[in-house]
C-alpha cells in the first residue's frame, strides 16, 4: 500500500464532494449520471442504489422509472462492461468508444464466428425484433437468432447482442419483472432510444474536429466528477489511449478554464479549478495504513458503496486513497462490497431481500465506536428509505 500524506486528506474530501457522495449532492438521479457522465452497473440492483444514494430521498423506483423511460440506458461501453449512460450523452460517446470496443473484441468474434456478414445480418434480424417500441428481453432475442439459423445463447449469442450495442443497434429497453419479482433487461432500437443517433452505424466515428471535442468532453467531465486523478486513471476508466486522454486535455484547456493541473504526493494530477484551494492543505507524511485525520464533518460518516461504484473504479494509478484493495472478491463468499469510513476502506457489505424486508450484513474491519455504530444505523435507515422496505443489520 502507498504512503499516505496529510495531503491525502483533501484527496479524500474533494474526491467525495466531487462524486457527489457529499453535498452539493445531485438534484435529480438523471442530474447525478450525467455529471458522472457513466456509472458502471453490472449488478442492476445495487448499481441502482450508485445513482439514489447521492441524491437526497431518491429511491430504486426512481432510478427504475428513468431506466424504463429511457431517461438513463444500460449498455456495453467504454472497458467495457455494463455501464449506465444518460440518453442525451450515448450517442457521442459511443462513437467515440465503439471503434475500441470492436477492435477489443476481434478475438472473441474471430472465436465466435462473429464476422462482417454474420454480423450484418444479425444486426438486421434484432433491428427488426424490436423496432417500433417492441422491447424484447434477451431470451427472446435468442430464440429470434435461433429461428434465423444463428446463435440464440452461449457466447456467439453474447458477442452478437455485443456488437449489435457496440453498433448502435440495440441499447436497453424498458426492464420487465420476472415471475419471482427480479428486473429483467430489455433490448430496444438504438435509434428510438438516443436522441440524434441516426447515422451512427453508418458512420461510427467522427470527422475532423469531431473527436477532439468528444474527447474534451469526455475529460471534462471525467475530471470534474473525479478529479484529483490522472491521465493514467482516465485512460483505464474510460478504455482510451493515454494519448488521447493528453489529447483531450488540449482540447478541453482551449474551450474551458473549468480544469486545472496539481501536484498530489509528486503525481500531475487534474481536478476542477474550483478545488485548488481546497488541495493546498498538507502535512506531514502518516506511516502506511495509518487512519487519515477527520476531514470537515465533527461526526464519522459511513457510506455504504457497491464494489463497482465510481468512488472506487473511477481510478486506477491513484485507487490507494481508498485506504484498501477493492474490487474485493471474498474467498468465503462473503460480502464483497465496499464500507466508507470518512472515505476510506473499513469493512463490507450486501442485502439480503426476502418477504419484503432487507438485512443488510456488514463485516467492518475492526469493531465500530459508538459513534460510527450510529453513522452505520443511519446508512442503514436510508438503504431501507431507498428500497421502501424495512431495514436491518445482521
Amino acid at each position: 500500500m502507498h504512503g499516505v500524506t496529510g495531503q491525502a486528506t483533501a484527496v479524500v474530501d474533494v474526491r467525495l464532494r466531487r462524486q457527489r457522495l457529499r453535498p452539493p449532492y445531485g438534484a435529480d438521479v438523471a442530474g447525478v449520471l450525467r455529471h458522472l457522465l457513466a456509472v458502471q452497473s453490472q449488478e442492476f440492483a445495487y448499481a441502482r442504489w450508485s445513482i439514489a444514494q447521492r441524491t437526497p430521498g431518491a429511491t430504486a423506483d426512481d432510478v427504475e422509472q428513468a431506466v424504463a423511460d429511457g431517461t438513463i440506458l444500460r449498455t456495453h461501453i467504454l472497458r467495457p462492461t455494463w455501464h449506465f449512460v444518460h440518453r442525451d450523452d450515448l450517442g457521442w460517446l459511443m462513437a467515440l468508444s465503439a471503434e475500441r470496443l470492436h477492435q477489443g473484441n476481434k478475438g472473441m468474434y474471430r472465436q465466435t464466428g462473429v464476422d462482417t456478414e454474420t454480423a450484418a445480418r444479425s444486426g438486421r434480424i434484432l433491428a427488426e425484433a424490436v423496432a417500433g417500441g417492441n422491447h424484447k428481453t434477451r431470451e427472446e432475442l435468442g430464440q429470434v437468432l435461433e429461428r434465423a439459423g444463428l446463435p440464440g445463447k452461449d457466447l456467439g449469442f453474447i458477442y452478437h447482442l455485443m456488437h449489435a450495442e457496440t453498433s448502435g443497434i440495440l441499447v436497453s429497453g424498458a426492464p420487465v419483472r420476472s415471475t419471482g419479482g427480479a428486473l429483467k433487461q430489455t433490448y430496444a432500437l438504438f435509434e428510438e432510444r438516443v436522441p440524434n443517433a441516426s447515422g451512427l452505424q453508418e458512420r461510427p466515428g467522427f470527422r475532423g474536429d469531431e473527436r477532439d471535442h468528444a474527447l474534451a468532453r469526455l475529460v471534462l467531465r471525467y475530471f470534474g466528477s473525479r478529479g484529483p486523478a490522472t491521465v493514467k486513471d482516465c485512460s483505464v476508466w474510460s478504455g482510451l489511449t493515454m494519448q488521447d486522454i493528453r489529447r483531450g486535455l488540449d482540447a478541453a484547456r482551449s474551450l474551458s478554464a473549468e480544469l486545472t493541473t496539481v501536484d498530489v504526493d509528486g503525481v500531475e494530477c487534474h481536478v476542477a479549478a474550483e478545488e485548488v484551494e481546497s488541495l493546498a492543505r498538507s502535512g506531514q507524511p502518516a506511516r502506511p495504513g495509518q487512519a487519515l485525520p477527520r476531514t470537515r464533518q465533527a461526526e464519522p460518516r459511513i457510506d455504504l458503496v457497491q464494489c463497482y461504484d465510481e468512488y472506487i473504479m473511477g481510478y486506477s494509478q491513484t485507487r490507494h486513497y481508498l485506504g484498501g484493495t477493492a474490487p474485493f472478491f471474498p474467498e468465503d463468499k462473503g460480502p464483497m462490497h465496499a464500507v466508507l469510513l470518512d472515505g476510506r476502506l473499513a469493512g463490507w457489505w450486501r442485502h439480503r431481500l426476502s418477504g419484503g424486508v432487507c438485512g443488510l450484513e456488514v463485516r467492518m474491519n475492526r469493531e465500530p465506536g459508538p459513534e460510527e455504530q450510529a453513522a452505520l444505523d443511519a446508512q442503514a435507515q436510508r438503504y431501507g428509505q431507498f428500497l421502501r422496505m424495512q431495514t436491518s443489520l445482521v
